[in-house]
């Protein structure tokens, strides 16, 4: 979108920041060199993090997707933004496919 000259509309409220990027971390190498595609399942997860406002306040959603077969293998969804809802997705992706072998996992550098 960015290239494109694209933006998405926010309307309402103001945004805040579900992840803070800490400098003083080393970031992880970028195996995937931002090109999100596969050619066999369990090549490629990727891995994240997002909210969304209800009439109740915010709720927080973690994933994990297969990223050649396009589907969740991970998720969980809470009202609060802690460490063990992103932790339980992560733990819920590789009982979903038997722990896998030869396997790339993709996320953000976000830090909570």
């Amino acid at each position: 979108m960015r290239q494109l000259g694209l933006r998405g509309v926010v309307r309402g409220q103001k945004r805040f920041l579900t992840t803070v990027g800490d400098p003083a971390q080393e970031r992880a190498p970028d195996l995937v060199k931002r090109q999100f595609t596969a050619i066999r399942l369990d090549q490629l997860w990727i891995a994240d993090f997002t909210y969304m406002a209800t009439w109740s306040g915010f709720i927080y959603v973690a994933f994990v997707i297969d990223v050649y077969a396009r589907c969740i293998l991970g998720w969980r969804v809470s009202t609060t933004m802690r460490t063990d809802l992103v932790l339980d997705a992560l733990e819920q992706a590789p009982w979903a496919r038997k722990h896998p072998q030869e396997l790339i996992h993709h996320s953000d550098r976000g830090s909570q």
